[in-house]
């Protein structure tokens, strides 16, 4: 929508309070909004352009109607503007990140209830206490719950009639004394449902009356001389002691709090800092990112924002929170407090605290994700930009030829991923239609083979092709890259040894790169690798000709019997020190004897 276009529908819009809605041409909301005085506010896109930042520009440029929503106030904005948001989700308003599914703890509805670890919310009238951003903490809770207040774990039907029936025995549980045994009737439930009450009082951060029914209860086992028992308290609630102590970070006067506070970067993202304190205890406390989409968004109404998505996804009902400006809420009846000195500012810096600990921890694995594959990812640009590619070479393939005089021909391609060798892809090639010492030909020869293949079984083709050689052998390969019509997919080039100069198909002037360059030495190592398993591959052959060739000259010994009598002996000087016996167990008679006689007359 340009200027001219709002100027159009300018007087339209009303001046009071309410909600606009920025549309796309297909009807999609790309942007909701709330206004004290919506003509002021609407007005204000289209006013001093060029100090907007670039995603207001985006937003009006790409929006062709403009939706207003009245309201009798700003509050009726605000939540209207809430629920909007929530359901349609526009791409350029704000986003808190938080995709996470939260651990809570359950005191299931059921006679003799269970207390466990769950991921969802059942609304079968159990209790869930939550959410609990770390499992951790919530873990160490329910081991204090167990340690202190046995309670069952199995999910038997503990219906009075199935007790009495004598349906169940009492489990391992109740033989380590995680458990009292209601199953056989073993407790009454008045006082299991008395634990389960305390439990319930931990999990609200009501301390107090936990201390106090642990201590009645040991002075009812010390008037009752159950000492064993009441030292047994005794451990539990010094157990607990210990746990509050650690718990309680606060002044204990402070009841139930929510405390909110918001770092900006200054850039794309925000983050809002929220703690719950429950009697002095902080019971949770977390930062959650928010997105910003438009960057001009004010921290007052981001905090805003992410106080009533908190409070709703952690089922806060605290009547305060403590926050360190005042923002306009949804719910009037929250009293804000921004406190400067004491306890309650204390709260605040904590808050603070955290979450400039997230930012910093961020950015920190950020930078280790970055170190992790910088190396490769460093190398790999650098050698895209050197030889000016379209694409990083993530499989780069090298291939080498070697002979002897022309004797022995063969070729290896060796394989490189993410700059490292792939060595399980490496393959080595015999020359089989050239004959001579033809280094282009048989260059040619194995180009072809190789990608034929590959593109025949459809695998991944390489996007860069080292060839070694100067500009004969890389016309060559070309010759076979253009043959299976793959110029367009597969990028080849050529490393001459003497200067390194690096030939690309069709241009007569060499690249040089600089020698200290990481990427030239890639190359280099691609290059030298390729060579190494090439020699090796060639002295294995001409090894195993030399040796088979020197038995095979003997009359009525072919290379079958030339490779039985090498696997057996080992080597030629392993045949000439085997018996007659041995060679003829092997061989047969008649050929050992042959061997025999040819051995004897190199003697003489």
């Amino acid at each position: 929508m340009t200027k001219e276009d709002f100027d159009r529908i300018r007087s339209d819009i009303p001046g009071g309070p309410g909600v606009y809605q920025f549309k796309s041409e297909s009807g999609e909301i790309l942007y909701v909004g709330k206004a004290k005085n919506l003509r002021k506010r609407v007005s204000s896109y289209f006013l001093n352009k060029y100090n907007q930042a670039y995603k207001i520009k985006s937003l009006v440029r790409t929006s062709v109607k403009i939706d207003c929503l009245l309201v009798n106030s700003e509050s009726d904005a605000l939540l209207l503007e809430n629920n909007l948001i929530k359901k349609f989700q526009p791409r350029y308003n704000v986003n808190l990140k938080d995709g996470k599914s939260y651990t809570y703890l359950c005191i299931k509805k059921e006679r003799f209830p269970r207390v466990f670890f769950t991921r969802k919310l059942i609304r079968d009238g159990s209790t869930y206490f939550g959410p609990y951003t770390s499992k951790y903490k919530a873990k160490l809770i329910l081991d204090l719950i167990k340690n202190l207040f046995p309670l069952r774990t199995c999910s038997l039907n503990l219906a009075e009639k199935n007790i009495q029936a004598g349906k169940f025995k009492v489990c391992l549980e109740y033989h380590i004394k995680r458990c009292i045994g209601p199953c056989e009737g073993y407790e009454s439930e008045a006082t299991y449902q008395n634990r389960v009450q305390q439990i319930t009082n931990i999990l609200r951060g009501n301390f107090a009356a936990v201390k106090q029914y642990l201590k009645e209860e040991m002075q009812q086992c010390v008037e009752s001389l159950e000492f064993e028992k009441a030292n047994e308290l005794k451990e539990k609630l010094s157990l607990f002691e210990d746990y509050q102590s650690k718990s309680t970070i606060v002044n204990p006067s402070i009841q139930n709090v929510d405390v909110f506070t918001i770092v900006d970067d200054g850039k794309e993202e925000a983050y809002v800092n929220y703690i719950r304190v429950i009697n002095g205890a902080v019971i949770y406390a977390n930062t959650f990112e928010i997105k910003k989409k438009l960057l001009d968004e004010t921290k007052k109404d981001m905090l805003a924002f992410a106080i009533h998505e908190l409070r709703q996804k952690f089922e806060s009902d605290a009547p305060e929170i403590y926050l360190p400006f005042r923002v306009r809420l949804f719910d009037q009846s929250i009293k804000q407090i921004v406190p400067k000195i004491g306890d309650k500012r204390k709260l605040i810096d904590l808050s603070l605290k955290n979450a400039y600990f997230f930012i910093k921890q961020k950015r920190r694995d950020e930078a280790t994700r970055q170190k992790k594959v910088t190396h490769a990812e460093r190398i790999l640009t650098t050698l895209k930009n050197d030889l000016q590619l379209e694409d990083v070479p993530l499989q780069i393939e090298c291939f080498d030829n070697s002979n002897l005089q022309g004797s022995y021909p063969v070729s290896s391609c060796v394989v490189f991923k993410n700059a490292k060798p792939s060595k399980k892809d490496y393959r080595h090639f015999h020359i089989k239609t050239v004959v001579g010492p033809d280094d282009f030909a048989s260059m040619e020869e194995v180009v072809y083979r190789r990608y034929k293949r590959l593109v025949e079984e459809k695998v991944t083709l390489p996007q860069l092709v080292i060839i070694d050689g100067g500009k004969g052998q890389l016309n060559a390969a070309m010759n076979s890259i253009k043959r299976l019509n793959l110029e367009d997919r597969i990028i080849v080039i050529g490393i001459a040894k003497r200067l390194e100069e690096i030939f690309f198909p069709d241009d007569p002037i060499p690249l040089y790169i600089n020698k200290k360059s990481e990427s030239l030495k890639l190359i280099q190592q691609l290059r030298n690798e390729a060579h190494r398993f090439a020699i090796t591959f060639h002295r294995n052959q001409r090894s195993k000709h030399f040796t088979t060739t020197e038995l095979m000259d003997i009359d009525g010994i072919g290379e079958t019997i030339a490779t039985k009598l090498l696997v057996q002996f080992k080597s030629i000087k392993g045949i000439r020190k085997a018996t007659p016996d041995e060679l003829k167990a092997l061989i047969g008679n008649s050929k050992a004897e042959k061997i025999l006689a040819y051995f004897n007359n190199e003697e003489e």
